[in-house]
């Protein structure tokens, strides 16, 4: 395949789908689905070829110049390394899946839909190959408007809100780069006499520290608002509340990582005295981050923004890992960026999957879902292991590496790197404890367990005790039937709704230390009851204060289409948990090249 444009091949499939959508007229849903998932695919396949091909040793391969603007210096220059080849990878894999989860799911401008996830796609395949700046920069600013336009049309209630603010941050971000861009082609122009903008000449560039500074900051600006770091994240997680499923696990998996890329290919290799100036600010930033996007995550509510935030922390891994200059920090970032884009893409997906059986992602409204979900519990319980950094699965490795790369550069730091595990533990046990083993809305723990809130105990009638008055209520004196569904002292029967006063009904008891006997009319087998609301009354206050209910029929576990999305990330989430060498034999080429200067 020598002299095949390759790159080019893989940046212009998902574009040359877009536009077969576009050109057919009144294109129906299924054949714009169609289309959609034959291009992202066949991309997807030219991409592991491309892996496949990669010489590790070799710097930028399969590269292809062709002159644009001579007389500007512009030209289409494209390139990999072992980063880009990698996050290419991740990329069509990523796009290939948003594309079959939203088969069945977006059936609102199907085909303008998918011309915006193949738009996007374009975009950033480009970012990761272009090796000029002009090109870079076109690339850049064409992952925007399709992203806002995702998250404006099909996202949730306050999407206009949530896409104008991704795009006024991303633009700022770009506009910023674009000062940063022209000052250097500038400033090599005027100490050359050459006028080019291509990456690889430009890092030969003899650039006094002043001017380093302020174009380093420029730069930086860009990468750190797409990150996101503290404290340019504001935008993300209103972003990632109010996107579909599919753009939540796009913009998590892939986008994010763009930040990290930008800083490793343009801020390190162009600006080298000014990356050690500006090292101990952003040190100093992307711990902060780590524990903030840690700290706030434990009090979300909503499970879409509380793995919002987790983003922010987990990324701030990768900008510490760059900017601590080893080799344990780099490798440790590349990890963290691949691992993040398995985990999370996963988790979001798991939360999609929710959403579309119950239209609701508050933790309060879910409960027990280990016994109606087992599937979905099981990948959840993957994903969230892996997102906390368990020993054995893909979030371990790059948290480690970074955590002993920054102990070299300052034991201090490194120890707050390493206390952020506890966090991390807690708020994601947390929601998985609440979603997956919590009980289900309005449904009774067993009261011999003493789980039952006061409010709760008031509201059940009081047993009557084996003896007592028996003239009252049942005839043959067995007294008031019990309301917690264990049988009555004497008929072994379980209690009826006619047997209890008119403001309480029988809610379902969960669990416990003893055998019930089923509600009245439940479903056979360990489905729980669905709760059943109390009638109003001036009198009653019965679960007054509990979370809104989700009321519905038992859910169906994970589909045939919503499997074949979350095994590739699962296996991937495991297979580079134990054995990441790979990876790190791909990657490590680029970045000792990139370290040379610092060491």
């Amino acid at each position: 395949m020598d002299g095949f444009p390759i790159l080019s091949t893989i940046a212009y499939l998902p574009l040359l789908g877009a536009l077969a959508i576009f050109f057919i007229p009144r294109v129906s849903q299924d054949t714009s689905r169609r289309i959609a998932l034959g291009a992202s695919a066949l991309t997807f396949v030219v991409s592991l070829l491309l892996l496949f091909r990669f010489d590790r040793n070799a710097e930028f391969q399969f590269q292809e110049t062709v002159s644009w603007l001579p007389g500007l210096g512009v030209s289409y220059a494209l390139g990999v390394d072992g980063i880009a080849v990698l996050l290419i990878a991740l990329t069509t894999l990523l796009s290939l899946i948003a594309i079959i989860w939203s088969w069945d799911t977006v059936n609102k401008r199907t085909p303008e839909y998918y011309i915006a996830l193949l738009l996007l796609e374009t975009g950033m395949l480009g970012v990761f190959m272009a090796l000029d700046l002009f090109i870079f920069y076109i690339f850049w600013e064409l992952m925007l408007i399709p992203m806002a336009l995702l998250i404006g049309v099909w996202g949730s209630t306050n999407r206009v809100y949530a896409a104008v603010k991704f795009f006024l941050y991303t633009l700022f971000g770009s506009l910023l780069m674009l000062v940063a861009i022209v000052a250097t082609y500038q400033s090599y122009f005027n100490d050359t006499g050459i006028r080019t903008l291509n990456v690889l000449e430009l890092q030969n560039g003899d650039y006094g520290r002043t001017f380093q500074f302020w174009v380093f900051a420029a730069f930086f600006a860009a990468f750190a608002v797409k990150v996101p770091m503290f404290p340019f994240h504001t935008w993300l997680p209103d972003a990632h509340v109010e996107a579909p499923t599919a753009a939540s696990v796009i913009l998590a998996a892939v986008m994010l990582k763009m930040g990290g890329y930008g800083l490793l290919r343009f801020n390190l290799p162009l600006y080298e005295q000014a990356a050690r100036d500006w090292a101990p600010a952003i040190v100093v930033l992307s711990i902060i981050g780590i524990l903030y996007g840690a700290l706030v995550a434990l009090v979300q509510p909503d499970m879409k923004k509380l793995i919002a935030y987790s983003s922010v922390s987990h990324m701030g891994f990768v900008t510490l890992g760059i900017f601590v200059f080893n080799l344990q920090g780099l490798d440790g970032a590349m990890m963290v960026m691949l691992a993040h884009g398995f985990n999370t893409g996963g988790l979001f997906l798991l939360v999609g999957v929710i959403y579309e059986r119950a239209h609701t992602r508050q933790i309060s409204a879910f409960g027990g879902l280990a016994t109606r979900m087992p599937a979905f519990s099981a990948y959840f319980a993957l994903f969230m292991f892996a997102s906390i950094g368990l020993p054995g699965l893909s979030g371990f490795v790059g948290e480690f590496l970074v955590a002993l790369g920054t102990w070299e550069y300052n034991p201090v730091a490194a120890v707050f790197t390493f206390a952020v595990v506890i966090f991390a533990a807690w708020y994601m046990m947390w929601m998985f404890q609440r979603v997956v083993f919590g009980r289900a809305p309005g449904e009774l723990p067993d009261p011999h367990d003493n789980a039952l809130t006061t409010d709760e105990r008031d509201a059940l009638p009081k047993e009557r005790p084996v003896g007592a008055d028996q003239t009252h209520g049942d005839p043959h004196g067995h007294g008031a039937a019990p309301v917690h569904g264990h049988a009555t002292a004497f008929t072994g029967r379980p209690p009826t709704a006619s047997s209890l006063p008119e403001h309480v009904v029988p809610y379902p008891v969960s669990g416990g230390s003893q055998d019930h006997p089923a509600m009245p009319n439940a479903p056979a087998g360990p489905e729980p009851v669905p709760a059943v609301a109390a009638k109003p009354d001036a009198t009653s206050d019965v679960h007054a204060h509990a979370p809104a209910e989700v009321h519905s029929e038992v859910w169906p576990d994970l589909t045939r289409k919503e499997a074949l999305t979350l095994f590739p990330l699962a296996v991937l989430t495991i297979v580079t948990g134990i054995y990441p060498a790979p990876i790190l034999k791909i990657c490590e080429p680029a970045f000792e090249r990139i370290l040379a200067p610092f060491i």
